[in-house]
């Protein structure tokens, strides 16, 4: 068949007016015949250059010839061969800047279209109902504890059961996913689809143990030398919300990210009183930050009621960090953006609740030390922004209760766990770390790729032990 050069298809979705006030997924996913006709662009290239732009190196050309012989189920197997999450990276993962950005079709014109295919391979598996369970190894004997049941601690989950090995996911949550599920807003990624994925491990045989916070009811430590655990791997993300330090930051009304987006996402606030979750719903809403936390929340605020969303980020916008896609559909939702701005103070109400912010206007200065130009403050350009809610949404740190209790475990001076870069094994023997935890915030594939890293590393030195005895 000869590729099909003509521009890359457009995936349907929601009207903006109208998906602006619902929590259903934005996107409707690929018809069968907008992703033959996609899958049909694909060169089939003899040097795949889009693999280099994968962490998990799916084998994309291979997947993608499947779809163009209209063996949809195949192709999801094919992807899950190196990716245990085809569905839902196939939402969330940054593909214009991985796997695309390496599309030779992109040099002159729009690279295929890689993340629409993957969803679409994945959907149709699932909904079709011909998810197939992998027949596992012969059991090694050997059980590994797995903390936390983000990407990361799926993708090492999923990894070591297929192996043979004996797997428990401890997770501090009351539902699993990680991030999937507390951080990322349902018209994302909805919920039914990472419940869909644990659901699938457990029918592999790992075992999941909800509210179990490692650091309070077991140490890495007790897991090792009392209940056997050959290996432990920590995939805690980093939780812990990080804010401005800034006067009459503890006005009322004023959230961090993580608490907003848990109580949202996780909790189903925005489905109260069916979830008896409160949350405040403001009128005038302000997030700052730019990133993709920052779009999800600034989002979320319209659909639970705001009458005006604005984001606040210091820098200019070719500077967001968040997707391009995130913020194209955030604009077309109304968010508003005050670029080159940073807040300087909050202004409480008679009863200390915010109502206002100020800030002060910002122009680019010279290149900082990551190369971007540094945002410099324009003397006397104070301004006040007017608002009954603020969402700080500038980052996390590592979250500090598993530290509570371990002991042997070198971080740098953030917090974060260093590991070697080759095993991702820890300075505490047998006991390895990836994720967000290990290298701050970062993408879902990334925190995959690192527990893949992980979990061959594991492997390796289980079959060692075995053979040294």
């Amino acid at each position: 068949m000869m590729p099909n050069l003509s521009g890359r298809v457009k995936m349907p979705e929601q009207p903006p007016e109208i998906r602006a006030r619902n929590f259903q997924e934005v996107p409707f996913g690929l018809t069968e015949e907008l992703a033959l006709r996609e899958a049909s662009r694909c060169l089939n290239c003899k040097n795949p250059l889009c693999r280099t732009g994968c962490p998990v190196a799916v084998k994309i050309p291979e997947f993608i010839q499947l779809i163009k012989q209209e063996r949809y189920a195949a192709a999801a197997r094919k992807i899950k061969e190196t990716n245990a999450l085809p569905a839902v990276c196939g939402r969330v993962c940054p593909q214009e800047v991985q796997c695309e950005s390496k599309c030779v079709l992109g040099i002159k014109g729009e690279p295929v279209a890689i993340g629409y295919l993957e969803r679409f391979c994945a959907d149709y598996e699932r909904e079709m109902g011909l998810t197939e369970i992998p027949e596992p190894a012969p059991p090694t004997g050997k059980k590994v504890a797995v903390i936390g049941s983000g990407p990361s601690g799926l993708t090492v989950a999923g990894d070591l059961i297929k192996l043979g090995h004996e797997v428990h996911i401890f997770e501090a949550l009351h539902k699993p996913g990680g991030v999937l599920t507390y951080g990322i807003p349902e018209f994302r990624l909805p919920k039914k689809i990472v419940q869909a994925e644990v659901d699938n491990l457990i029918k592999q045989g790992v075992r999941l143990e909800l509210d179990s916070v490692i650091g309070m009811v077991r140490t890495v430590d007790e897991l090792i030398e009392e209940d056997g655990f050959d290996a432990v791997y920590i995939g805690v993300g980093a939780g812990l919300p990080t804010f401005m330090n800034i006067p009459g930051e503890n006005l009322n009304n004023i959230y961090s990210a993580n608490e907003y987006l848990t109580r949202a996402n996780l909790m189903k606030a925005y489905m109260f009183p069916e979830y008896a979750t409160p949350v405040e719903r403001g009128k005038h809403v302000v997030v700052i930050g730019g990133g993709n936390v920052a779009m999800d929340s600034v989002r979320t605020a319209l659909r639970l009621g705001a009458e005006t969303s604005t984001i606040v980020y210091r820098r200019a916008r070719e500077q967001l960090p968040a997707r391009a896609e995130e913020v194209h559909h955030a604009e077309q939702e109304g968010v508003l953006f005050n670029l080159l701005t940073n807040p300087v103070r909050f202004i409480g109400d008679e009863n200390g609740c915010v109502k206002g912010m100020e800030c002060i206007k910002m122009e680019l200065g010279e290149p900082d030390s990551s190369g971007r130009r540094k945002p410099v403050p324009i003397s006397g350009s104070e301004f006040i922004i007017e608002c009954d809610m603020v969402i700080v949404s500038i980052g996390t740190g590592a979250n500090p209760v598993i530290f509570s209790s371990l002991e042997g475990v070198e971080r740098n001076r953030w917090g974060y766990i260093i590991v070697n870069e080759e095993t991702n094994e820890t300075t505490k023997r047998n006991v390895y770390a990836g994720g967000d935890i290990v290298t701050g915030s970062a993408t879902v594939i990334q925190a995959m790729g690192a527990g893949r890293i992980a979990a061959k590393a594991i492997h390796e030195k289980l079959q060692a032990m075995d053979r040294k005895k």
